[in-house]
């Protein structure tokens, strides 16, 4: 889907409907028919749902699912590289397609860990390789994958824990 779509599916109209439907006088259309505007909190916007809609017209709901699943399979593949990876640590179990974890060197404490760390984004950036985020777990500097892309390979995981090997290596002798 297109990077701005941000949707939910509700099995129910009305439910939807009440959630947000608001109808004071300054609107001017409370003749009982129901506006866009009373499904959202945004009071005119841009037509975006259709660019979903669009996208499951043409590809399928079956299409989507099995993307979805090739994602959080190759979550877990990157997971099992990580944990085949004495230097790198997985910080939280892989539930769908985020995997978080860590360059972890040898006798670090846990503040110079997340210092080495949070280099690590914008160095991968600038090499090439990935685009990650990151976030914080317990108070440890995690680097954060999401995994989005149908056309990622296992090929594509494997270049970016060589690449976050090397980098965190690099730090440590700098």
């Amino acid at each position: 889907m297109p990077f701005e779509i941000g949707c939910i599916l509700v099995r129910k109209e009305e439910d939807h409907y009440k959630a947000f439907a608001l109808h004071p006088d300054y609107f001017g259309h409370n003749i009982g028919m129901r506006m866009t505007s009373d499904y959202g909190i945004q009071v005119s916007r841009y037509f975006r749902s259709l660019k979903a809609w669009m996208s499951l017209k043409e590809n399928g709901v079956l299409k989507y699912g099995r993307l979805i699943q090739q994602n959080i399979d190759q979550a877990h593949y990157l997971a099992e590289l990580i944990q085949a990876s004495p230097e790198l640590e997985l910080l939280s179990p892989v539930v769908s397609n985020v995997v978080c974890f860590r360059y972890h060197g040898t006798g670090l404490d846990d503040a110079t860990l997340n210092e080495l760390n949070s280099k690590l984004p914008r160095l991968l950036m600038g090499s090439g390789v990935a685009m990650i985020s990151d976030t914080q777990l317990k108070g440890r500097f995690s680097l954060r994958v999401a995994i989005v892309n149908h056309r990622s390979r296992r090929e594509d995981f494997e270049l970016l824990i060589r690449q976050v090997k090397q980098l965190g290596s690099s730090l440590l002798k700098s």
